[in-house]
């Protein structure tokens, strides 16, 4: 096991787990990657529930998850599954259980698998901080043995399956006292319930570590894995998923940053994307996601060459020096391209410059590129001052005025000029075949070369990572440019591809910018009848796909972020309007995070990694928070987007927009 967290590091191995039955459907083991979701309606909405899982499961989802916050919803299950089961429907249900045991207890008997999370199950959480002794906490774990062990019993007993589903935003405040907010303490709190499973001798178990922060996820299952192997000497299914992930692109973003990140190194058994949009639009999402990954190829090929000069299991940025405003202590830049035909005032706004031929002044946006890569065309019209042009070297060489641009050398350019004569310039290498000795010993003597490090298959992550670990390990600070190209032609296989590729290595610290590529054909996605991302132009998609990449890896903040909950049975408001309205209310605040909870679940525990939080607490009334404080109660729906936007103004958090 490679650094203890996965098979291999350079070709894509499933990492082993047990395998385990969910009804009739096969888990973990090499089996294929299931794709699963989660009803939005009221589980005592029988008919209801019933279709919108028909939908579902016609869309392509192999396992649907339905929440059981109480026992006359747990009960109610039977109902639904004899439906499902009169219309020809047997795909295996999972019951959500949070907060009650004899809920759990008497779901078990019904369903395939049953989903709790040890943060509430029998935890509690009122962000108290308690100084346990040794002795205290394991009291504490001992009660929480008597009072899981029954579900335990039962699973066994009925041959249901179970998920034990650790929330980044739902931590105890057990956990929380000894571990702090963090993902070591996300892991102990599963590994209780497994001990404890194990001891009973049941294994039908599947893992979660779902956080909202995709940074915290992966370290998390990584650490899991880690325990795992460890501690027992095998590992058990996983379930992969970022929480809150939200809707439209971020959605998309952030969730395959999180999940493929994972899958890219052989982990994960089943996803679930966690989209604020109907269930069924998940499945298209997902299903890209598991696309991009072969069979299970169950080798278990030991990955010895390569040792990583870094860790996996927690965030620290490599060490590069500055060559202008990339790299050292910089945020990542981003570099738009645009090489197919000469530039035009018409082409700026794309990313992000406007001109205001009144004023004669160019408008800058917070999401507007860096560096601008033209290729062997020069702008014939005055740029910005703050954005910078890169050209082909030849270009370069010929222009006049060479100090108002950057050249861009292949590598054989590279290595065959004794002196390039600026300042700053780039370096364009192939991911799969130009780090050389000879390449990083010419690095070490020209500290104003910039490396942009390029890989163009279907799967890139790898091949970028192995160069950066290459680049590493010979000690070369020279900034470096992520490259990416997608070579899909929809919205979300682009999305997924180029966040994936890049958004993996920047969770580990790898990058000073990222520079985005395709074929140049889109297809715009439909939900629910509208397009969920307008695309303009090509430009524009692939500027806004950059800054959503470091905004989702919290490596540049450029605009609002938006943690918001996939909805369920337990949502206590329209979940998807809500959100609309609060978009278009804040989304020009730049930095702030706002989380927007359909219920009290993780609600609070989120809010703990947000700026403000609208809660649903009740029918039709919302709490507002300010981090982890209660600011409002039982705001009636109809008038809490205006008390939130009085909340942000009451704490300096809101800026007008302009007339």
């Amino acid at each position: 096991m490679l650094q203890q967290y996965c098979v291999s590091l350079t070709d894509y191995r499933r990492l082993p787990t047990r395998e385990i039955s969910i009804g009739d459907l096969k888990l973990g083991n090499g089996n294929p990657i299931r794709i699963q979701t989660m009803t939005t309606t009221d589980t005592m909405d029988t008919m209801g529930t019933v279709a919108q899982t028909i939908r579902c499961i016609e869309a392509g989802a192999e396992l649907v998850r339905i929440t059981a916050p109480s026992k006359k919803e747990a009960e109610n299950l039977l109902n639904i599954k004899k439906e499902l089961r009169a219309r020809g429907y047997t795909t295996p249900l999972i019951a959500d259980i949070h907060f009650t045991p004899n809920a759990a207890e008497i779901a078990a008997r019904i369903v395939e698998k049953v989903r709790v999370n040890p943060g509430n199950y029998i935890d509690k959480k009122k962000f108290d901080f308690i100084d346990y002794t040794d002795a205290e906490y394991a009291a504490e774990v001992d009660r929480i043995r008597e009072r899981f062990t029954p579900l335990v019993r039962i699973c066994r007993e009925h041959g249901t399956a179970m998920r034990i589903g650790t929330n980044h935003g739902s931590l105890s405040d057990r956990i929380m006292s000894r571990y702090g907010d963090s993902p070591i303490g996300m892991v102990e709190s599963a590994m209780e319930f497994l001990r404890i499973a194990r001891y009973e001798s049941y294994h039908q178990i599947v893992l979660s570590m779902k956080s909202s922060n995709p940074q915290v996820m992966v370290q998390a299952y990584r650490l899991l894995v880690h325990q795992m192997q460890t501690e027992f000497g095998e590992c058990y299914p996983l379930h992969l998923g970022v929480t809150e992930a939200g809707d439209g692109e971020d959605g998309r973003i952030k969730s395959a940053i999180g999940i493929g990140t994972l899958l890219e190194d052989g982990i994960g058994d089943t996803i679930r994307v966690s989209l604020t949009e109907d269930p069924e639009f998940e499945i298209p999402v997902c299903r890209d996601i598991v696309s991009r990954y072969p069979p299970a190829n169950n080798r278990a090929i030991a990955d010895t060459a390569i040792t990583l000069p870094y860790s996996p299991f927690e965030y620290k940025r490599r060490s590069s020096h500055a060559v202008g405003n990339i790299g050292g202590g910089h945020v990542p830049v981003v570099v738009a391209a645009h090489m197919q035909a000469p530039v035009t005032v018409a082409h700026m706004p794309a990313i992000g410059y406007t001109y205001d031929a009144a004023s004669d002044k160019w408008n800058i946006s917070d999401g507007a590129a860096d560096y601008f890569y033209t290729g062997s065309h020069l702008p014939d019209f005055a740029l910005p001052g703050t954005l910078k042009v890169v050209t082909d070297w030849a270009t370069w060489l010929a222009a006049d005025g060479r100090d108002q641009y950057v050249p861009m050398l292949s590598t054989s350019d590279y290595l065959a000029t004794e002196t390039v004569g600026a300042a700053l310039y780039f370096v364009r290498c192939a991911a799969e075949d130009d780090i050389s000795p000879a390449f990083t010993e010419r690095l070490r003597t020209t500290p104003q070369a910039v490396v942009v490090l390029a890989a163009a298959n279907h799967n890139n992550l790898k091949p970028l990572r192995n160069c950066m670990i290459t680049l590493m390990q010979a000690g070369i600070t020279n900034p470096v440019i992520l490259a990416a190209t997608s070579v899909y032609d929809t919205v979300d296989k682009q999305l997924i591809s180029l966040a994936t590729d890049c958004g993996g290595l920047l969770l580990d610290g790898m990058g000073d910018g990222v520079l985005l590529q395709n074929n140049g054909q889109l297809q715009n996605v439909l939900v629910s009848g509208r397009t969920y991302m307008e695309v303009k132009n090509n430009e524009q998609f692939l500027n806004n796909t950059a800054f959503s990449i470091l905004q989702a890896t919290r490596t540049r903040i450029s605009k609002t972020e938006y943690i918001s909950c996939p909805s369920c049975g337990r949502t206590l408001f329209d979940l998807q309007e809500t959100t609309a309205k609060i978009r278009a209310a804040t989304n020009h605040l730049k930095g702030v995070k706002i989380a927007i909870m359909g219920c009290i679940v993780n609600g609070p525990g989120e809010m703990a990694d947000a700026d403000f939080g609208y809660v649903g607490s009740g029918p039709g009334k919302i709490t507002l928070y300010k981090g982890k404080e209660v600011v409002k109660r039982n705001v009636p729906s109809e008038i809490a987007v205006g008390e939130l936007i009085t909340l942000l103004k009451e704490n300096d958090a809101w800026v007008e927009l302009p007339a």
